[in-house]
């Protein structure tokens, strides 16, 4: 199991180095992209003082990189009720911030499962069930490698990384251009 578990690692740690080597590689392009589609999420909430209802869509036409922050750009239509039962229906274009924060005790690492596998070696039969491997890293005083592991899987959380952001902002744009 050990050996299993230092396999799946290695092939976690490289593809997380893909991963970060792809990133600086998209990051040096200074070409941007043109979005042309664009994707709608239903809405529905209360407002933010509690003094009524909102429900209605919002078409995200973009994502930039601003204050730090990854931001999704749009326009919101839908229709607002006030606590007197009065309504407004009209569009709007907004900006609102994307929420890619991780938990801060924990974070998800690794989920693999691996499906039944039986091997006949010159007459010696091995079985093995399903096997889930699943590793969460555990932050806070004392935890070293749980730390070290939360902070590269929230390396995009960082708000003075805006060069990060602003590459998943591209490749987002990016995502959006394809579905138009």
């Amino acid at each position: 199991m050990t050996r299993m578990f230092t396999r799946a690692l290695a092939l976690f740690v490289s593809l997380a180095t893909i991963m970060f080597v792809s990133l600086g590689v998209a990051g040096a392009a200074q070409a941007k992209p043109k979005p042309t589609g664009s994707v709608t999420a239903p809405v529905t909430g209360a407002l933010a003082d509690g003094t009524g209802t909102v429900t209605g869509t919002l078409t995200v036409q973009k994502f930039v990189a601003q204050n730090g922050t990854l931001q999704a750009v749009g326009t919101f239509t839908g229709t607002v009720t006030d606590a007197a039962g009065a309504t407004t229906t009209g569009s709007q274009q907004i900006t609102m911030p994307v929420n890619v924060a991780q938990s801060q005790g924990s974070c998800q690492i690794l989920d693999l499962v691996l499906g039944p596998l039986d091997l006949d070696l010159l007459g010696l039969q091995v079985h093995l069930d399903q096997v889930h491997l699943n590793i969460t890293a555990q932050q806070g005083s004392g935890n070293l490698l749980g730390n070290l592991l939360c902070a590269v899987a929230g390396l995009l959380d960082s708000p003075t990384n805006n060069g990060i952001l602003q590459t998943l902002a591209n490749l987002l744009n990016q995502i959006l251009s394809l579905l138009g």
